[in-house]
């Protein structure tokens, strides 16, 4: 908008336009020229030297290329992480809290995430959003599941405190001496019945063993009963009370008797081949609330982990059993 002045006239009391001559107007657009040409250069040169030059540019595109390298690293041990911690959930599910018949943590809470939308509404402006959140997911999904996992871990120390009346009585050991695991035949799960030929539910666990071989009370209790049973041949049934019982089966002789009090590890009787077996053999249950489940998961005390993982993969036996 163009400039007017006025100048004020004291004899007529009042103002009078002044009209420039022509020098002053040429010096006002001079100095706007010089004005403009001075804020152009200024504005070029911190353009030309520090947003534009070309070793900056390349050193900020080295730097990002390093950092989404990291996050790529990150993100990759992240999965590792959460596959390590899906271990330890299926390990205090399956095996910890079964210790203590308590329920497992419920797979709804253990995969929980944050419900906010917006949470990483701020990340999705940065190049390469989608490696960046999907970094961040994962770290908020480990740093909750940890949350859980030792508030469960907590949960099992109290069931420690206050059971451990219930840990002497509570299925431990393996039925014969099988550190080597050598003895491992045939695990719990669907497989097929040597006899008939046929896909089958075995409710327990099979340890190849010669006749006379020592078979051991894997808990605290009292012998419920000690004879022969149709399709189990001599059998051993031991309650440990806490809705525990063991079975024992295919035996060559009964050395404990009905009611007599046992320890974990005292002999109870010999192995055998009786009953309908194809081989000697000790067939070995563990009875929870009168319902079979996996022996697999009451070795805690004589197995690590590693040992425990090698009894899972020879327990499946390509799917044959011996009785």
């Amino acid at each position: 908008m163009r400039r007017v002045y006025y100048e004020y006239n004291p004899k007529t009391k009042s103002y009078h336009r002044i009209y420039p001559n022509l020098r002053k107007r040429l010096l006002i657009y001079t100095w706007r020229f010089f004005m403009c040409v001075l804020f152009g250069a200024l504005a070029f040169g911190i353009f030309y030297l520090v947003l534009d030059r070309p070793e900056s540019s390349k050193e900020l595109r080295a730097e990002n290329a390093r950092l989404l390298a990291q996050y790529e690293v990150l993100s990759n041990r992240l999965n590792e992480a959460l596959e390590v911690m899906g271990d330890i959930q299926q390990r205090d599910d399956n095996l910890y809290r079964v210790m203590f018949m308590a329920e497992p943590v419920s797979p709804s809470i253990r995969n929980s995430t944050y419900k906010s939308t917006n949470r990483y509404e701020e990340l999705e402006g940065l190049a390469d959003a989608e490696l960046v959140i999907n970094t961040t997911q994962k770290m908020d999904l480990l740093a909750k599941q940890l949350y859980i996992q030792s508030k469960s871990f907590d949960e099992v120390v109290e069931f420690y405190k206050n059971h451990e009346d219930m840990l002497r009585h509570l299925p431990a050991i393996q039925p014969v001496s099988n550190k080597d695991l050598k003895r491992t035949a045939s695990g719990y799960g669907y497989r097929i019945h040597p006899i008939y030929q046929t896909r089958i539910f075995h409710d327990g666990m099979d340890f190849s063993c010669d006749i006379g071989t020592p078979v051991y009370a894997t808990a605290d209790g009292v012998i419920k009963s000690a004879k022969w049973e149709r399709g189990y041949g001599y059998t051993v049934r031991i309650d440990h009370g806490y809705g525990y019982v063991t079975v024992y089966a295919h035996l060559k002789k009964c050395e404990a008797k009905r009611g007599q009090k046992v320890m974990r590890g005292e002999t109870i009787a010999q192995s055998g081949n009786s009953g309908r077996s194809t081989g000697p053999h000790l067939h070995y249950e563990v009875l929870q609330r009168g319902r079979p489940v996996n022996p697999a998961n009451y070795y805690f005390m004589d197995l690590d982990a590693e040992q425990y993982d090698e009894m899972i993969r020879l327990a499946e036996n390509h799917g044959k059993v011996l009785d």
